[in-house]
């Protein structure tokens, strides 16, 4: 007997063990993967340096955003003429240097682009396992929902919203989430519908598990990858959304410093200063482009149904 417990004490450690190398093997797997697939790296990359921009733009932007120097209006780039290296990417209209402003918007991209898709998701995601969970009235009632917000475009829900509530950062994440929670419900609802005739779920609920228990337990932890996957695509239209709004004058509100309120200001100076709206449109384009990249791979891993080919 006591030699058989020693044996089974000796065999705990080697089982700790073991579920750290499968661990670390498939973080190995899931790094090997994406440097495999050219595009799904590119986005890692453009997505990790929005967010190290973001987190520490006092230390890397060369100048405060919002200093004026009437002395650099206007300046060009440093390759053009009379641009100098002090300003890279020029300066605005009001002296304030591009490449500082354009450092510190990517904080109001990830943040509008993070906390909206969180609201959306949240939203989505119950409405979406419920209509699928029960069926019948209720899924009708959701359904004749979603059809309605999908019947507007999303642009125009949000400037409805946002001409009669306060403009602000809170509004602004408060209105894009809610107005963009229909993909998660209908994604979700389809995969509900599939996921609640399984043996498993028959199961429990023959044994008197609560509907919510059910829910929480076996339909939720089987359709996190596709929340994953759209959560991914949809920081993307977000961020477009946030930049459409704020350069109609709707979203983020001046001192705060936003890609779409440097395009609203440049526009004016396209024909003289072409500068004040390339780069903060090309910022907006690459971070898009980045974050679809990362978001194709994502779906490509996850979802058993894609055919994607990870190149």
């Amino acid at each position: 007997m006591k030699s058989t417990s020693h044996a089974e004490l000796a065999i705990l450690p080697v089982d700790k063990n073991d579920r750290s190398i499968k661990s670390k093997n498939k973080l190995k797997i899931f790094f090997t993967k994406l440097l495999r697939s050219k595009t799904g790296t590119v986005g890692l990359l453009i997505v990790l340096a929005l967010c190290i921009m973001a987190m520490f733009a006092p230390a890397i932007a060369p100048y405060d955003p919002g200093k004026i120097d009437t002395t650099n209006m206007l300046a060009p780039p440093f390759w053009s003429d009379g641009g100098t290296l002090s300003h890279i990417l020029g300066t605005d209209n009001l002296g304030r240097d591009i490449l500082s402003r354009i450092i510190y918007g990517s904080r109001i991209s990830l943040v509008v682009g993070i906390l909206s898709v969180l609201v959306a998701g949240v939203i989505g995601v119950v409405f979406g396992i419920i209509s699928g969970y029960y069926g019948g009235i209720v899924d009708n009632l959701i359904m004749r929902l979603v059809d309605a917000f999908l019947s507007v475009p999303t642009i125009l829900f949000c400037i409805v919203f946002l001409t009669v509530l306060d403009p602000g950062l809170p509004t602004l994440i408060i209105v894009i989430g809610v107005t963009s929670w229909v993909l998660y419900a209908r994604m979700i609802r389809s995969e509900t519908l599939s996921l609640r005739e399984r043996e498993y779920v028959k199961a429990a609920r023959t044994m008197g598990v609560s509907d919510i228990q059910i829910m929480k337990r076996h339909i939720l932890p089987n359709v996190m990858s596709s929340i994953i996957v759209i959560s991914t695509l949809s920081v993307a239209s977000t961020i477009i959304t946030e930049s459409s709004l704020s350069f109609l004058g709707l979203g983020i509100q001046p001192p705060t410093v936003s890609w779409g309120i440097m395009l609203s200001e440049g526009k004016e100076y396209v024909a003289t200063s072409w500068w004040l709206a390339t780069f903060p449109g090309l910022a907006i384009t690459i971070t898009v482009l980045g974050i679809i990249f990362l978001g194709e791979w994502l779906r490509d891993l996850l979802d058993p149904r894609s055919q994607g080919s990870n190149s």
